[in-house]
């Protein structure tokens, strides 16, 4: 068993919707088993899963289990997955350590999207995507050489706030990602709605998105479609409560000396301590908003072959 399509294990769901043509989301599980505390994490993956499904696609959440990589989870799996100890976070660059051992391991972005696109799945939803850290341009997230060499359309609330927004922006540009974001002219600051940064492209609806989207992997030139869609303005903390507690938190994560693989959980939780709680109510409400912008550009990417 050596090549990466040998190592599916397809749910039937998926591989039936797959062989229909009709549309399919992937969901990451780095979110359930180190994003989010217990039970939030399994509440918003059936969350993610349920807001899939109702925008009329089929949900896919992928995760690595035994030395096969799942694509669909059942209501049983994402529970023990997010109950599970010492599970590994696979990215590109752990992938096959993820494979060759035993017990769970969750797929972040880049394993997300290299796991779906070999399973057929070209739509994927994620929280915000990793990028270029604060204070270090070297530590570059796989996530964003992933986007520059797989091509689907992946769905989220923008480069997570603890990270050097401009920076990841010119990163995706030089890679060649095109990057839209829809309904306005910033890209959104994760936990806000802005950023401060200006929208390398605006798309004013799904449609608008799907349209780009078409054209651009039409062209074969390799790369993802990054969609970027802001946080619900209900849960949207004010820009500068969430610019605010990510200093404080970077700050304090240099004085723990914390980097490295866990650089970024600690600063997540870090930033939900400082803003009581309110960061987390956010992210839980764009990953599941982003579920459902991803379906609803699945099924329009469906409808239009």
């Amino acid at each position: 068993m050596s090549g990466l399509a040998e190592r599916l294990m397809v749910a039937p769901e998926v591989r039936s919707a797959l062989a229909a043509g009709l549309p399919v989301v992937a969901l990451e599980s780095t979110l359930i088993s180190h994003g989010l505390p217990h039970p939030q994490n399994v509440e918003v993956a059936r969350r993610s899963e349920a807001e899939v499904r109702a925008a009329g696609a089929v949900p896919a959440t992928v995760a690595i289990r035994d030395g096969r990589i799942l694509i669909g989870l059942d209501d049983a799996s994402l529970l023990e997955l997010a109950r599970a100890a010492g599970v590994l976070k696979a990215a590109r660059p752990t992938l096959a350590a993820a494979l060759v051992r035993d017990g769970w391991a969750a797929t972040t972005v880049s394993a997300t999207m290299i796991a779906a696109s070999a399973a057929g799945i070209r739509v994927f939803a994620t929280g915000g995507i990793g990028g270029v850290h604060r204070g270090a341009p070297f530590d570059v997230s796989s996530d964003l050489e992933e986007l520059a060499r797989t091509p689907m359309v992946v769905v989220c609330a923008g480069p997570k706030a603890i990270l050097d927004v401009p920076a990841t922006m010119e990163y995706l540009e030089t890679r060649g990602v095109p990057v839209a974001v829809i309904g306005q002219d910033q890209v959104p600051g994760f936990y806000a709605r802005g950023s401060g940064v200006r929208a390398p492209q605006r798309v004013d609806d799904e449609a608008a998105a799907v349209g780009l989207a078409r054209a651009h992997l039409a062209l074969g030139l390799g790369s993802a479609v990054l969609v970027c869609v802001p946080v619900p303005a209900a849960e949207a903390l004010p820009d500068d409560v969430t610019r605010d507690a990510v200093e404080h938190a970077i700050a304090e994560a240099a004085m723990a000396r914390v980097h490295g693989p866990e650089l970024t959980p600690w600063l997540l939780a870090r930033v939900a301590a400082l803003t009581g709680g309110a960061s987390l109510r956010a992210n839980t409400a764009l990953i599941a908003n982003n579920a459902a912008v991803a379906a609803r550009i699945a099924g329009l990417l469906a409808q239009a072959e």
